[in-house]
């Protein structure tokens, strides 16, 4: 049985039962710059609510809702923990945990995949590694595919057919230039038309933009605004055999950048056999995230940008745990 919750303002996640059997710790990809833990003696004041099973919550006031990762010093994926150990900030003020989930529901996903000529002996890997992260779909989930080189391209828009994605993807070749900012650009737009809440891209590319219209001031904005978790994983030589074009020397931290800011992360592959596994990972990652709601105690409607920061109470006995969530939302304007 399904269940949903409905936000004015922000997005709307869709929710299922939630069950926990403990916490468990499951394997998961390289990590980056996770946000600070709140020591272990730190009192929580606000516990949230958790959503149970077949239970339908409308809210008819503002709703913030942030996806969290969490993962151990390994960085594996530690899933099973409840509200009373996640601690939210908005602003630097406590926020009031009003909602949390750690189900996992149907995702709209975008696919952007570098066909750029330097990309010639990587492409195969990196087909093999969309098709991957395409098997980790669930029947609801919806994917597009975004292809670019000298320009960007939709070469599938929504579909819950995986075998037209592929065919798609497999008839691509690799030639021309790379314009990565145009190709976010063009997927963060086409998720306008997504049919569920959540919502994700995932990039593979081997290098950084040399032919956008778009530039990264713009790609920033858009970003910060889209409500969609970017992850990239970017196909690097090591450094000292790169190319020294600017472009190609920031593509690693331009990467970086734009996924912070949305909670996802950036994976760097200098072996490309490692691709395909890397792909399933994020997509396992995708699908234990923790959701955590709240109402903003800043009412105003102001269009600012509002600083989140997701910090962790650990139960007593694991390790220190890292968190990855989106580092802010422009507020609403009306």
């Amino acid at each position: 049985m399904k269940s949903s919750l409905v936000a004015t303002r922000v997005f709307f996640v869709p929710f299922i039962s939630l069950l926990f059997f403990g916490i468990v710790i499951s394997k998961s990809p390289a990590p980056a710059v996770a946000q600070s833990v709140v020591p272990d003696d730190v009192k929580h004041d606000t516990p949230g609510q958790v959503i149970k099973h077949g239970q339908s919550v409308h809210i008819d006031v503002d709703l913030a809702l942030v996806n969290v990762t969490v993962t151990d010093p390994y960085d594996r994926l530690v899933t099973g923990l409840e509200p009373d150990n996640f601690r939210i900030f908005e602003d630097n003020i406590e926020q009031e945990l009003v909602n949390f989930s750690s189900e996992d529901v149907p995702i709209s996903i975008g696919v952007i995949l570098d066909f750029s000529g330097s990309m010639a002996n990587k492409l195969g890997k990196a087909k093999e590694a969309a098709l991957q992260f395409f098997k980790t779909a669930n029947p609801q989930d919806e994917f597009f595919l975004v292809g670019f080189n000298e320009r960007a391209r939709l070469l599938s828009p929504f579909t819950n057919n995986v075998e037209d994605l592929q065919s798609r993807m497999l008839s691509a070749s690799a030639k021309g230039k790379t314009a990565l900012l145009d190709a976010i650009y063009l997927g963060l737009t086409q998720m306008r038309g997504a049919a569920n809440g959540k919502r994700a891209l995932l990039i593979i590319s081997d290098g950084g933009d040399n032919n956008s219209r778009y530039n990264e001031k713009d790609i920033r904005r858009l970003v910060r605004e889209a409500g969609t978790q970017l992850y990239s994983v970017g196909i690097f030589d090591a450094f000292e055999y790169r190319s020294r074009t600017p472009e190609e020397l920031s593509g690693p931290s331009l990467l970086s950048e734009v996924t912070e800011l949305t909670g996802g992360r950036a994976f760097t592959v200098e072996n490309i056999n490692e691709l395909p596994d890397i792909a399933a990972k994020i997509g396992a990652e995708l699908r234990n995230q923790y959701i955590l709601g709240y109402r903003p105690s800043n009412k105003s409607h102001d269009a600012r940008w509002r600083k989140i920061k997701v910090k962790l109470r650990a139960p007593k006995g694991l390790p220190p745990l890292s968190v990855y969530a989106k580092t802010g939302y422009y507020a609403p304007s009306l």
